[in-house]
């Protein structure tokens, strides 16, 4: 499996879906977040049952501008996927 990487100043759309557990039948919900590429880093979380690296969990953080100027920071998933956009000309 091939890891991304994105680069500051990508405009991407991130989708992801949380399983629904809780409702009959299941099924999950989707959300969808679109904006410029501050950072992508791969972070540490507090999870101390991971045996990999430091002995925690590490995940790959998307931070992203949305148009607003609002900050998203997005913990990616096998649940994620994420689209790079064209620039906007």
């Amino acid at each position: 499996m091939a890891i991304e990487t994105y680069k500051a100043g990508q405009r991407v759309r991130v989708t992801q879906q949380v399983p629904r557990l809780e409702r009959p039948g299941g099924g999950t919900m989707s959300t969808t977040v679109e904006g410029t590429v501050v950072s992508f880093s791969q972070s540490k979380t507090g999870s101390w049952f991971a045996h990999s690296k430091d002995h925690k969990l590490w995940m790959d953080r998307l931070e992203l501008r949305k148009d607003d100027g609002e900050i998203a920071l997005i913990n990616l998933d096998r649940y994620s996927h994420v689209d790079v956009l064209p620039d906007a000309a």
